[in-house]
């Protein structure tokens, strides 16, 4: 039992009085962020590009990694390959039927990247159907990206001020923004490819995000009740402490679980999980340092519930 106590139970670090230090470290990743998008943007993978659509069939069942490192040597940049199902035939034998996407090529036409892959691989490969997502399509997927992701953050912010006060939606709003923007930042600077699996590694984290800040909010709720006295950066730092080793142990049990996938997963998951990684780090950080400070800059909470606790 005392071994996954990583947190001593009784801490009293002091959150409030170096928070400054923490706003300082934000702001620098927020910076870092935004010069990167404006300089060099996002490396769009093919979900956002558009591209060329190849569907093949085995002879036999099909070994996806060989498939992938022989179109990879093609250099067409970018290449997806995933086994797909719907025909009979393709069950039989199984893992038969594979589909491949490469990026669109500006000296070659999509019939002729089909046939370029279709040399490299040899016999043995039923070509059935050559076709090319246009960049508009692709566009789209990515504005209605943009938009879940904002939408949930907005909807985070929405059910926080509703099971709370209004002052903790702000501070869900800013703490989840922020780890999600901050991530976004990971992509930018590193131009790790980003496609629809990245925008669901956002989705995932500001859901992973908002718990960890929920845990503290409520946690600030009930210390309101029981210590009617104390200021709050008091209450937030206890508060904090109180869920510290809670916090670290869900963080770590996380990337535990989360680093294999990143080290054996291969280049297919490699992205999404080093996005998933970076974002729990951001988001322990968040919903130690910025959540509950934020409080500190916003009107005085009601005092509602310590009327409630009185009567």
């Amino acid at each position: 039992m005392y071994l996954l106590k990583l947190i001593p139970d009784q801490t009293n670090f002091d959150f409030v009085a170096t928070r400054y230090y923490a706003f300082a470290v934000t702001a620098i990743m927020v910076l870092a962020t935004l010069v990167s998008l404006l300089v060099q943007g996002l490396n769009l993978g093919i979900d956002f590009t558009g591209g060329v659509l190849i569907e093949i069939k085995s002879e036999q069942s099909a070994d996806i990694g060989a498939l992938r490192t022989e179109v990879d040597s093609l250099g067409f940049g970018e290449a997806q390959l995933q086994y797909f199902g719907g025909a009979a035939d393709c069950e039989m034998p199984p893992n038969s039927c594979v589909l491949i996407r490469v990026q669109p090529q500006a000296d070659a036409s999509d019939q002729q990247v089909a046939n370029t892959i279709q040399t490299a691989l040899g016999e043995g490969y039923e070509f059935r159907r050559v076709e090319v997502v246009g960049p508009k399509v692709s566009g789209e997927l990515l504005l209605d990206g943009i938009v879940a992701a904002i939408l949930a953050v907005i909807m985070i912010t929405v059910y926080v001020a509703v099971r709370f006060e209004w002052q903790f939606g702000v501070g869900a709003f800013v703490s989840t923004a922020h780890d999600v923007f901050v991530t976004l930042g990971l992509f930018s600077v590193f131009q790790l490819d980003f496609t629809l699996t990245s925008i669901a590694a956002l989705l995932t984290l500001a859901g992973y995000s908002v718990n960890d800040t929920v845990v503290v909010f409520d946690r600030i709720r009930e210390n309101r009740r029981r210590y009617k006295r104390k200021g709050l950066g008091d209450l937030i730092n206890l508060s904090i402490n109180q869920t510290l080793s809670r916090t670290v142990l869900t963080g770590m049990t996380t990337i535990i679980a989360i680093m294999p996938l990143m080290l054996f997963g291969g280049p297919t998951l490699f992205d999404f999980t080093a996005a998933i990684l970076f974002g729990i780090v951001v988001g322990t950080f968040s919903s130690v340092y910025v959540a509950g400070a934020v409080l500190l800059y916003l009107p005085k909470l009601s005092g509602r519930e310590e009327a409630v606790a009185a009567t």
